[in-house]
């Protein structure tokens, strides 16, 4: 027991396993408490495609729950003996709540727009290539937003600064809009092909993915748009 150094104790690469996986449990738990009232509306509304901006206001409190859990997640601790990722998570939500909402509605007014389009475009008239074009944009719209959300989490810019920023981004750094790609299609695949609850489960660890791949985009705006 002398030999054991109390420093050094919650530092191992097992203690540092322990506490990545107690962040992500219950980083998990409190966004989907967050995201709760809309994730009900959701499962309570049929799946008419008329109900599309009804699951758009259902989504919400989606918004600032995923950008508190980005947050959380950012700045979790490594070490077991401190841990606080509930304090942490909340400490976000109230941080981020305001400006993701700024960001987060009107992206969901404008996909919704795309995808109530689309569902409907027989009756638009217009040329079959238009469905096409707006898939691809309402795709991009969702890559800027994935940007977007991270910038919005971890940093204090205006509304404007960060929407701009994130289109920056958008084409600056490839490599972390693939990444940022790469977990839209893991969604949309595990929704389309298993359960749309997945997604929702596997929320802590998607984030976090998608942490790992905009370590890019952090390191540049901590470096060039931050005093």
């Amino acid at each position: 027991m002398s030999g054991v150094r109390t420093a050094d104790f919650g530092a191992g690469v097992l203690s540092r396993a322990a506490g990545l996986v107690h962040t992500l449990v219950t980083v998990e738990a409190l966004l989907l408490l967050a995201a709760a009232p809309g994730l009900a509306g959701l499962s309570l509304i049929g799946p008419d495609q008329a109900n599309l901006p009804l699951a758009a206001v259902c989504l919400l409190p989606l918004g600032p729950a995923l950008s508190a859990a980005l947050y959380a997640l950012h700045h979790r601790s490594h070490d077991l003996t401190d841990l606080h990722p509930a304090r942490t998570y909340v400490r976000g939500w109230r941080l981020n709540a305001l400006p993701a909402l700024k960001l987060w509605a009107p992206l969901l007014a404008w996909l919704t727009v795309i995808a109530f389009t689309v569902t409907h475009f027989p009756a638009t008239g217009l040329p079959g290539w238009w469905a096409v074009l707006l898939t691809v944009i309402g795709a991009g719209s969702l890559l800027w937003g994935a940007h977007a959300l991270l910038l919005t989490s971890l940093f204090t810019f205006r509304t404007r600064d960060t929407a701009r920023l994130a289109g920056y981004f958008l084409f600056r750094h490839a490599r972390a809009t693939l990444g940022a790609a790469s977990l839209l299609v893991l969604v949309a695949a595990s929704t389309a092909l298993l359960t749309e609850a997945l997604p929702a489960l596997l929320a802590a660890p998607l984030l976090l993915s998608l942490l790992h791949s905009g370590r890019p985009v952090i390191a540049e705006t901590q470096e060039d748009f931050t005093a």
